[in-house]
């Protein structure tokens, strides 16, 4: 999958960009299968709300099959290095439910600003990309974006607790008006691409409606990690480059 040139400038103008329509309905069921699947386990990858409800799952491709296969599909693979220009790895692979009623609000954050002191990220050239797998809306818990926030550079932001939050000053300069969000909406198989410094946040899932996105952050091979600090299935340690692969993951995994 090539993005065309009207959706490259939406990605640089804006930081983040919506693919309608990538995978089929076929692959977002069997993804769906296999999240449910991936969180009847209990490891260290695997973390849970307060309540004990899903919260994300980490690494999964290193060790499930169907998402070994997935991290290499070129309709992922592709589009990020067209824009990177460069050959990639994968930093990190995440499973985010947000489950029906449960799901917890993730606050207004830079993906860079942790990939960088705590990852040792040299540069922002790390970048996600995720794929929806149902209905994601405003109201159980889409991603919500300030467009053209990543031209800002990385925004300092205070280790708290593990987390690297934006302050509420910070927020507030670049928040006046509803104007100044942009909720990243789609339905089940639709891409969402973003930058590592674009800053985003979403709301929490008080609805009966589960929210589940799956995240793949490629990485330029040459922007490899430096000391990091956190756990390798969160950081990985390995820079072997993905190979983009024509054709279905599920075909793959036959």
């Amino acid at each position: 999958m090539k993005l065309t040139d009207v959706q490259l400038q939406n990605y640089r103008d804006n930081g983040f960009l919506v693919v309608p329509g990538v995978f089929s309905p076929e692959e977002v069921q069997a993804l769906r299968e296999e999240t449910i699947r991936i969180f009847d386990h209990e490891r260290p990858e695997i973390w849970r709300e307060k309540n004990g409800a899903p919260r994300t799952a980490f690494g999964c491709h290193e060790y499930n099959d169907l998402f070994r296969m997935l991290v290499n599909d070129s309709r992922l693979v592709t589009p990020v290095e067209q824009i990177t220009g460069e050959a990639l790895y994968v930093h990190q692979f995440k499973v985010n439910p947000k489950v029906a009623f449960d799901g917890d609000p993730f606050p207004w954050h830079q993906d860079f600003a942790t990939w960088h002191p705590d990852d040792g990220m040299p540069l922002p050239k790390g970048m996600n990309i995720a794929i929806m797998l149902d209905e994601v809306t405003s109201s159980n818990g889409a991603l919500m974006f300030v467009p053209g926030s990543h031209k800002l550079g990385m925004l300092e932001a205070p280790d708290i607790n593990g987390r690297r939050w934006m302050e509420r000053k910070d927020v507030t300069s670049l928040i006046r008006s509803a104007s100044d969000i942009a909720v990243a909406a789609g339905q089940a198989g639709d891409v969402l691409m973003f930058h590592g410094n674009a800053v985003h946040g979403s709301a929490g899932n008080i609805t009966p409606l589960p929210r589940r996105i799956l995240y793949v952050t490629y990485n330029a091979v040459s922007n490899a990690l430096r000391n990091p600090t956190r756990a390798p299935f969160i950081a990985h340690r390995t820079f072997e480059p993905v190979h983009a692969v024509e054709g279905s993951f599920l075909q793959a995994n036959v």
